[in-house]
């Protein structure tokens, strides 16, 4: 009997995604492609997508040579490239005109990207079937996603339904996308098992993170259950909350009778020599070692490991407001370790009382700052659900997608209390076409438009980003960033690990502390969306502390 063969992918782009803010240069990609190709090994390579485009620009460089770049010489030996795509967000973190969505494809298939994986937080299939229209009027191959997770909801019959769906609206390829690696790996080899079944031709992806522990057993069961291909990484940024790494992906296929690539060591050595000597010039200063390091607790909560530094950043800026307000009513102050199962269990409680949303980007951390603000009101004596910006009243009310499961009661009440109004319309229909304002942009400040209109593209999806990247600011303000980082480094000592719970900070006096604490806290959380989004940016800075060093 003919062995099953099992492919394998690189996730190049996802490896530094999942590890720190910044990707590598257009000269720094240049050099690694030779390498991973030297491997042997990749059938593809993830070479863009998802922040990737947008942190070049950050940091004042032209994505679009960079994608370009990076492509070429897989395109050259037969090597397929991936990139991600949020569906209705494309490539940043809130919706995007359809004429931009459609240009994106054309764009990105002319720079030499092969697939898009194309994914909706909700799992909601009108954010996603438009694209896999857009993506092969482009010349794209579309490989429609599931972001997995695990609910009573969540399980491999739904999963299968909305499969179906994408499958019958043109899609060659599912990709199970376990952001969070808090799949069950029997449910996982279910559901492979019942798309396979039904449709043989179609491609399976799995692309699993390593945080709780889960990915190498959820592989096994889904290479059993006739999956095609495996995402995985490399050293030194393989293994933690990133992806397993494709030595020990192999070896287990390999010795349970999979035909799998073999590895040129030698080749190996040279790309983790290279992503080091990477993360060494810059890459490194803007990386949380917390995501170096798994942890069981992810099980719990169902948060993706790949925002834990930013989690404990924010639970960090509001441990003095809540212990302020604990002191004068004559309580004992949190100690961080008790805050944080506090923060666990409230996500566990709301996260179903507002639908049970997959707990990928965005949602995640909608989830995440709505059990964060709970906390921080229940100190203040208000009630749960009291401080919930304007984006995550849009995800419940319905203007992001159809949540999977039902909103609370209590919910819906507060939001007639507040004359909010729930809708089931296509969330595209709120974000009409766009392109000629951009086009008019370009036009009165004398940008050329790019090859291939990618330039356009640029200004259309990362406005605020693109025109920053035009004016010197992005690399002014990077290279400001960098030097504080490295000077930062260069004084820190070594923290010793105290073992007295922090005291709770005194209330300023001739304020209103607690109000004043809750506003900016309420208005970072807000705002806060890291590297990916357009508009003002608060940054909470990176916080790690002894006990989250040890367990995460």
């Amino acid at each position: 009997m003919q062995k099953k063969r099992i492919q394998f992918s690189l996730v190049y782009r996802d490896m530094f995604q999942s590890s720190g803010k910044f990707q590598p240069r257009k000269d720094q990609l240049e050099r690694v492609a030779p390498a991973i190709i030297d491997m042997g090994c990749f059938a593809r390579v993830e070479t863009n997508g998802g922040a990737f485009e947008q942190v070049n620009l950050l940091y004042g460089e032209n994505p679009n040579k960079a994608v370009r770049a990076f492509t070429a010489p897989f395109k050259k030996v037969g090597i397929e490239t991936h990139m991600l795509d949020r569906g209705l967000n494309a490539l940043r973190m809130f919706p995007v005109p359809a004429d931009v969505r459609k240009l994106m494809y054309k764009v990105k298939h002319a720079q030499g990207v092969d697939i898009p994986r194309i994914f909706c937080g909700l799992n909601d299939v009108r954010n996603i079937i438009p694209s896999i229209g857009y993506a092969k009027e482009g010349g794209m191959k579309p490989q429609a996603t599931l972001c997995i997770t695990n609910s009573p909801i969540h399980t491999a019959e739904y999963y299968f339904g909305i499969a179906e769906q994408l499958i019958k609206a043109g899609a060659p390829e599912i990709c199970l996308k376990d952001m969070a690696g808090i799949g069950q790996p029997a449910m996982l080899g279910k559901l492979t098992g019942m798309i396979k079944t039904k449709y043989p031709e179609i491609i399976v992806q799995y692309h699993g993170h390593s945080g709780p522990g889960l990915s190498m057993a959820s592989i096994l069961e889904i290479c059993k259950a006739g999956g095609d291909i495996i995402d995985t990484a490399v050293e030194p940024l393989s293994w933690g909350k990133v992806h397993p790494d494709v030595i020990s992906v192999q070896s287990m296929l390999k010795h349970a009778g999979f035909e799998v690539a073999d590895i040129n060591m030698d080749a190996y050595m040279e790309v983790r020599k290279l992503t080091q000597e990477f993360i060494d010039d810059f890459l490194g200063y803007f990386m949380s070692p917390t995501n170096k390091l798994m942890s069981s607790l992810l099980l719990g909560c169902g948060l993706p490991g790949g925002m834990m530094g930013s989690m404990m950043a924010d639970l960090k800026g509001v441990e003095s407001a809540i212990n302020a307000n604990r002191k004068k009513k004559g309580l004992e102050p949190f100690t961080e370790d008790q805050l944080l199962v506090r923060l666990f269990n409230e996500v566990a409680y709301v996260w179903p009382k507002v639908g049970y949303p997959p707990l990928v980007t965005p949602f995640s951390q909608y989830v995440k700052n709505i059990a964060l603000m709970n906390l921080l009101a229940e100190s203040m004596d208000k009630p749960r659900y009291s401080m919930m910006d304007q984006s995550i009243w849009g995800m419940i009310l319905g203007k992001s997608g159809k949540l999977p499961g039902e909103v609370a009661p209590e919910i819906v009440e507060l939001a007639k209390q507040k004359g909010l109004e729930f809708t089931d319309a296509n969330p595209q229909d709120y974000y009409p076409d766009d392109l000629p304002s951009f086009i008019k942009e370009m036009e009165d400040n004398g940008w050329e438009r790019g090859q291939d209109d990618e330039e356009l593209f640029e200004l259309a999806m990362h406005p605020t980003q693109y025109r920053d990247y035009k004016s010197g600011i992005a690399k002014e303000r990077f290279e400001a960033d960098l030097a504080k980082a490295k000077e930062a480094k260069t004084a820190a000592a070594p923290a010793a690990p105290k073992a007295e719970a922090p005291k709770a900070a005194e209330p300023a006096k001739g304020s209103d502390v607690n109000e004043e604490v809750a506003a900016a806290i309420s208005m970072a959380v807000a705002q806060h969306t890291g590297c990916c989004a357009d508009g003002p940016r608060i940054t909470i800075r990176p916080y790690t502390s002894p006990w989250a060093m040890r367990r995460f």
